[in-house]
C-alpha cells in the first residue's frame, strides 16, 4: 500500500515536470523567432527608412509643375537610399541569419532528443491520472500505451501528454509575446 502511494506521488510530479520542460523549449523557440525579426531591422536601417520616408514626403509636397525638378531630385535621393538600405540589410542579414539558422537547428535537435528520451523513459508508464468524467470522449486516446483506466481515473500516456503540452505551450507563448 505504501509503495502504491509513494509511486503515485512520483507520478503526480511527472506531468508538471514534462510540461515545464516542453514549455521552456517553446519559450526558446519563440525567443529565437523574435530574434530573427529583430535581426532584420537594425538601428541604422530604421534611420535609413525614416530618411526615405521623409524624402518621399517632401517630394510629394513638391508635386506641382514649377517644382517638378526639385521633386524628381528628392525621389532619386530616396531611391539611392533604398538601394543603400537593401545592401545594408543583405550584408547584415547573411551573418545573423546563418547564426540563427544554426541555433534553430540546434534547438530542433534538442527537442527531438528530449521528446525521444521522455518517450523511452515513460513508455507504458502513466504520466498522470485524470478523472474519467473530465475526458469522457478522449479517454482511450489519452491512455494510449498505458493500460487504460484505474479506479475511475484515466491514465495519461507520455505521447498524448507531450502532444498536449506542446500545443498548450505554443498557445501560451503566442499569447504572451504577440
Amino acid at each position: 500500500m505504501e509503495e502504491t502511494l509513494e509511486h503515485q506521488n512520483i507520478n503526480s510530479l511527472n506531468a508538471p515536470l514534462i510540461f515545464i520542460l516542453v514549455f521552456i523549449f517553446q519559450l526558446f523557440d519563440k525567443h529565437l523567432s523574435l530574434m530573427k525579426k529583430r535581426a532584420a531591422m537594425s538601428g541604422k536601417d530604421a534611420q535609413l527608412r525614416a530618411e526615405i520616408k521623409q524624402l518621399l514626403k517632401e517630394a510629394a509636397a513638391l508635386s506641382e509643375p514649377s517644382t517638378f525638378a526639385q521633386s524628381a531630385k528628392l525621389r532619386r535621393m530616396a531611391a539611392a537610399k533604398e538601394r543603400e538600405l537593401a545592401k545594408s540589410q543583405e550584408s547584415a542579414s547573411k551573418d545573423i541569419k546563418t547564426l540563427l539558422i544554426l541555433y534553430g537547428k540546434l534547438l530542433m535537435i534538442s527537442k527531438v532528443v528530449l521528446y525521444l528520451a521522455l518517450i523511452v523513459w515513460f513508455w507504458r508508464v502513466p504520466v498522470a491520472a485524470i478523472s474519467k468524467e473530465l475526458v469522457q470522449p478522449f479517454g482511450r486516446f489519452l491512455s494510449w500505451k498505458t493500460g487504460g483506466s484505474f479506479s475511475d481515473n484515466v491514465m495519461v500516456g507520455v505521447i498524448p501528454w507531450l502532444i498536449l503540452s506542446n500545443r498548450v505551450g505554443k498557445y501560451f507563448c503566442n499569447k504572451v509575446w504577440k
